[in-house]
């Protein structure tokens, strides 16, 4: 707070899970807080994604669990909760060679630790409805970011539906302008504030469009007695189930209704052979996702991909993600990336957290500065975050396409298996050692991302030396033996040799 009194204002460009805790975070340290949504209220299940698809669920983990706990909202967690589905692992999906389906899990930790399964519209309802409770908090929808001088402190917002009074040729909507203290880009993949803020500082960026489209499916929920809920699941609720197809897979996802969010990754010359014959579908998925047509009705499987948009993937990376004192991106307008290690909310959620950590330590709550020294803090911090997060989420976009060819194809690998076996085995039996797998230190801490990928390297390193030291330790000991057996053979012939010469 500055010694006048005044409180600093903070708006939120964005009112996503990740805008929306944001905009918590800045209102649990007084700030007056504004958030400006492009959408209608994201709570009316009639609001239409921005993607134009509802992709309704998403994994939460111990990154995002972390920074909602942290956020100063003692019950927000709770009411988070008690709307998920703990998610175990991986539920494996294929057939025998004698033609018998089957289904394969793989926990995720061997210490029992979990994901969870979140519808994402009620995620957003939580965290809209616990800042609609607080007094300096206020919540506008249908505001589109159309301009901003973040020299000047200011934005210009589109509001849709109101016309401007202007006397002009063509009719427009209305613009208003909004000044600020401290501006947080939460706007997702194509940030406007990312585009505005570019204009001010000299930003790296790299976008980046996989072979891959996505295309979504629904599980129907069963019909299920009162005294058994879980009947009304057609597979297990408890899993991330997978149908690898080394090029493609096939995904499902729980919700609490008893259906499932189905996913289908596949390259695009894959898709443009089935929109070029959908009655095909079907004997592609039997033959590739076998069950999947027991669990979908194959017309509703050619209507939902006939009808639901097929959409690509995007991997973005830039570097600054701030801009001086006034302005700051997060989320997927300064990393988006590809949905295959069920990171990206996670990550965001966990740049709020680290921000705000950041900027506590540069300006610590409830102690007055002046407004000069107020922006030159700031300015510190947000170079500070920037900096180092950069690395992190370069990493974990990084760690997300890797991940793809993991669970389209190494998930049923013997390699695969045995580092993951070994992994966890030596966690267990002997965690004096700090070792973990890779998945395990993404998605069940707190560390770095950067310092998990270089903790996981070490340890592929080490197990890579440990292989060729067993697999070289026979020839080696067989070495040794002859070298043994031969000098021991030498010393013979010359003891004979000598006792010849003396005979003679």
């Amino acid at each position: 707070m500055a010694q006048d009194g005044k409180k600093q204002k903070t708006v939120v460009v964005g009112a996503g899970p990740v805008g929306a805790l944001a905009a918590i975070y800045a209102a649990q340290r007084g700030h007056d807080v504004e958030i400006y949504e492009l959408r209608s209220d994201l709570r009316n299940p009639s609001t239409t994604p921005l993607n134009f698809t509802k992709s309704i669920n998403l994994a939460l983990s111990e990154r995002g669990i972390n920074a909602m706990r942290n956020s100063g909202r003692s019950d927000l967690l709770e009411k988070v909760f008690s709307g998920t589905l703990p998610l175990r692992g991986r539920m494996i999906h294929g057939i025998t060679a004698s033609g018998e389906l089957y289904e394969q899990p793989q926990d995720y930790d061997i210490h029992g630790r979990t994901n969870f399964a979140i519808n994402r519209g009620a995620l957003n309802k939580v965290l809209l409805d616990e800042l609609e409770s607080m007094p300096n908090v206020k919540i506008y929808f249908n505001h589109k970011l159309t301009g901003a001088n973040l020299k000047s402190h200011k934005a210009w917002f589109e509001v849709s539906g109101i016309k401007s009074t202007d006397k002009g040729p063509t009719s427009r909507d209305a613009e208003v302008e909004v000044t600020f203290d401290f501006l947080i880009g939460a706007d997702g993949a194509h940030s406007a504030t990312r585009y505005h803020m570019m204009k001010y500082t000299q930003m790296d960026y790299q976008q980046e469009y996989i072979d891959t489209l996505w295309c979504e499916f629904t599980i129907p929920a069963k019909d299920h007695r009162e005294d058994d809920p879980e009947s009304r699941f057609a597979i297990s609720p408890y899993h991330l189930h997978i149908w690898p197809g080394h090029e493609f897979m096939f995904i499902a996802i729980a919700n609490l209704d008893g259906s499932f969010t189905c996913t289908l990754f596949m390259p695009v010359s894959h898709f443009a052979t089935l929109e070029s014959d959908p009655q095909y579908l079907p004997t592609f998925f039997d033959t590739h996702f076998p069950g999947v047509t027991t669990l979908i009705d194959p017309a509703d499987l050619i209507t939902s991909f006939t009808e639901t948009p097929h959409l690509p993937l995007i991997s973005i990376k830039c570097r600054p993600h701030h801009f001086s004192n006034s302005a700051v991106i997060v989320g997927d307008a300064a990393h988006a990336m590809v949905p295959f290690y069920g990171q990206g909310m996670n990550s965001g959620l966990e740049d709020v957290r680290v921000l705000f950590s950041i900027l506590d330590k540069h300006i610590p709550v409830d102690v007055p500065v002046s407004t000069e020294s107020l922006a030159e803090k700031r300015a510190k911090a947000l170079a500070e975050y920037s900096e180092m997060r950069t690395v992190d989420a370069h990493a974990i976009n990084d760690l997300a396409l890797q991940n793809y060819t993991e669970m389209r194809s190494s998930v049923v690998s013997r390699t695969y298996k045995a580092r993951k076996w070994l992994e966890e085995t030596l966690s267990v039996y002997v965690p004096s050692l700090g070792w973990q797998t890779k998945y395990s230190r993404v998605s069940f801490g707190n560390e770095r991302y950067s310092e998990v990928v270089r903790k996981s390297e070490r340890q592929g390193r080490l197990l890579l030396i440990g292989l060729v030291g067993v697999l070289t330790c026979p020839v080696v000991v067989g070495g040794l033996v002859a070298w043994w057996r031969c000098r021991r053979a030498t010393r013979g012939l010359v003891k004979w040799t000598g006792w010849l010469a003396w005979k003679w």
